[in-house]
């Protein structure tokens, strides 16, 4: 294995020329990790079905013009492959799901539908192909069976997740541990998992995640409201995430003996209460955004997650680049430039480019 001092010099231009292919482009975290690849060179294919919100990341930023984008469901195996065939990708990087605790609980047959068979049917297209190296299946922090204790979970934890959309993606990691070992034991292609922690940044839309929630209050006047104020969590800016993304599917295209199992998170300093990241958010606003504490006796959700980062730090010399003050303070300052109807797909590159440090 490479030393830790060259994984540290990994470089966003490797994907210059590469074909890759995202599931879940659509979405926020999609949309986001489309435009660091385009930026880079890269030749993405996206499948996915409609941005999940309205507005949404993906339109109001033109994703679309920068990639070829396939409008699909992932549950769809015939359409899945089609577009997979023509897309003939060397990475596949795997974001579709329906990522909503709440929403679980509502529809967790969809739910189960989504992020299991979902992942079933992209390892079946590549299994089915000769083209892939590298494949990453992007989960959460939530695969793991959370007995709400104090120190982080690391990658041989149990999984087992207790609602539907986190159990979900506890199975999605099984299939995926399965899939290596039955189907590319040889090492054909490099398989890896990624179970990052909740992210925030502008241009996520989505119901029930907290800094959303700030978002809309903040823009219609109202006042926010905090369900769980002492809940913590591991919350980082969505570029953290993607570029540890990024580098893991690169480093194991390159060298299979980089894939595994991986958390992806925030240092434990920027393990936040929620109703502290609101007054973070509140202080970076400004002073007409308010908020109370009231709760709606909502399903059950964990109170206490954090995660052990120290494996994707020793093995690639990573480690987070924004605290969680800088976090906010983009996904603030991308806010306000879409409420000022300000270039988004600017503000995004520019906010890309001062997290790379160019």
């Amino acid at each position: 294995m490479e030393s830790v001092g060259r994984l540290m010099s990994f470089d966003l231009s490797f994907y210059n020329g590469k074909r890759v292919f995202v599931t879940g482009h659509t979405g926020f975290k999609g949309s986001w990790l489309c435009k660091i690849l385009t930026g880079a060179g890269a030749v993405v294919t996206g499948y996915a079905l409609e941005p999940p919100t309205n507005p949404s990341l993906f339109e109001i930023a033109g994703i679309e013009k920068d990639i070829t984008s396939v409008i699909g469901d992932i549950c769809d195996l015939n359409s899945l492959k089609a577009a997979f065939d023509a897309a003939q990708p060397e990475i596949v990087l795997h974001l579709a799901a329906q990522p909503i605790v709440r929403e679980s609980y509502k529809d967790p047959l969809n739910t189960y539908r989504t992020n299991v068979m979902g992942t079933v049917n992209i390892l079946e297209c590549i299994r089915q192909s000769d083209c892939v190296r590298s494949f990453l299946n992007v989960t959460t922090d939530k695969v793991y069976l959370n007995r709400e204790w104090e120190w982080g979970y690391r990658e041989d934890e149990m999984l087992d997740g207790f609602d539907p959309y986190s159990n979900s993606k506890s199975c999605s990691e099984l299939v995926t541990h399965s899939y290596k070992r039955s189907f590319f034991s040889d090492g054909r292609v490099a398989i890896s998992t990624a179970r990052a922690g909740n992210v925030i940044g502008g241009g996520d839309f989505a119901s029930d995640r907290i800094i959303p929630d700030c978002v809309r209050a903040a823009m219609n006047g109202e006042t926010m409201i905090i369900r769980n104020p002492d809940s913590t969590r591991p919350y980082q800016h969505v570029l953290e995430p993607l570029y540890a993304y990024l580098m893991i599917a690169a480093m194991q295209y390159d060298n299979g003996d980089y894939a595994g199992w991986y958390n992806v998170g925030p240092d434990d300093n920027d393990c936040y209460r929620s109703g502290d990241l609101v007054k973070t958010f509140a202080a970076f606003w400004g002073d007409d955004f308010s908020w109370k504490i009231q709760s709606d006796n909502g399903p059950h959700e964990a109170s206490f997650l954090k995660l052990d980062c120290s494996k994707l730090k020793s093995t690639f010399g990573w480690k987070p680049r924004w605290n969680l003050a800088e976090a906010v303070k983009y996904t603030v300052e991308c806010t306000k430039a879409y409420a000022n109807k300000k270039n988004i797909a600017e503000v995004m590159t520019k906010q890309i480019e001062v997290f790379l440090g160019k």
